[in-house]
């Protein structure tokens, strides 16, 4: 059950480097244990956003509050073990081996840098098997596939045991299986989660809540089967035909002037 208290609040913000504005008057809460998709096109600022939240793009104005506290005003471990992010870029390896990757994330929780734990060893080899990567362990980080270091990434993330989790493009470079397999383990997790997605099915199917951008302003923040063709065509200049699958909305875009291919099942909404 989502606790109505917000675990993130952010508050009138603003960002772009000097002199350019990416983002202005951002400002949505998230109550703790939901799990947010931010959509919109290219451009649109949903990575900038991102960066705000998990404090590598500081704010020109407004703040980001996370269980009230400015994100800003905490000490970087404070943050980090409460927050994890799974980027796009994949990060430097310096030769560390998959197990290794993943055993990063719980520096944070340990008493010293060279302090390793049983319990941690735990943590690090039971999240492994959940995301199917135990057997890349000895495997050198550089050696894996596009896929596979997206699971190991999301590993080291998880073994952080964060209270909030913000994936950027979380299925990007997963094939079919474990693109599903990854969606239905993260909303099963007990923790709140704020991911952007390109695909809107995919998005309106995992979130509970959808934040809607266009160039760095907030259109919308609604539920997924509140999505209009409307708000779609304001945000993608695109045309939609939208139809409920038991609740779910599933999409057919068309460039504006294109005619849709013949819909089947319930009536458009």
């Amino acid at each position: 059950m989502i606790n109505s208290k917000p675990i993130l609040a952010v508050q009138d913000l603003a960002w772009g480097p000097k002199g350019v504005t990416i983002l202005e008057g951002i400002g949505f809460s998230l109550s703790r244990g939901s799990r947010l998709v931010i959509v919109g096109r290219n451009g649109a600022g949903k990575s900038s956003l991102l960066r705000c939240l998990y404090r590598v793009n500081r704010p020109t104005a407004g703040r980001v509050l996370l269980d009230g506290a400015d994100i800003w005003q905490m000490s970087g471990r404070a943050f980090a073990r409460k927050v994890a992010t799974v980027l796009q870029e994949m990060p430097a390896d310096f030769g560390l081996t998959a197990r290794e990757i993943v055993a990063l994330g719980r520096l944070p929780h340990r008493a010293s840098l060279f302090a390793s734990e049983a319990v941690d060893r735990d943590i690090v080899d039971g999240t492994m098997a959940r995301l199917d990567v135990e057997h890349l362990a000895g495997r050198g980080f550089a050696s894996l596939s596009g896929g596979e270091k997206q699971r190991v990434m999301l590993a080291r993330a998880l073994v952080q045991e964060p209270d909030l989790l913000i994936l950027d493009e979380p299925t990007n470079h997963l094939d079919i299986r474990h693109r599903l397999e990854l969606v239905k383990l993260l909303a099963a997790l007990p923790i709140t989660i704020i991911a952007t997605m390109h695909d809107l099915d995919l998005a309106a199917a995992f979130g509970d809540e959808m934040l809607v951008l266009s160039a760095g302003h907030l259109v919308a923040h609604i539920r997924p089967d509140a999505l209009t063709s409307d708000l779609i065509r304001a945000a993608f200049d695109v045309e939609a035909e939208i139809v409920l699958d038991k609740g779910v909305p599933r999409f057919s875009f068309a460039l504006p002037g294109k005619a849709f291919p013949s819909s089947k099942g319930e009536t458009p909404c």
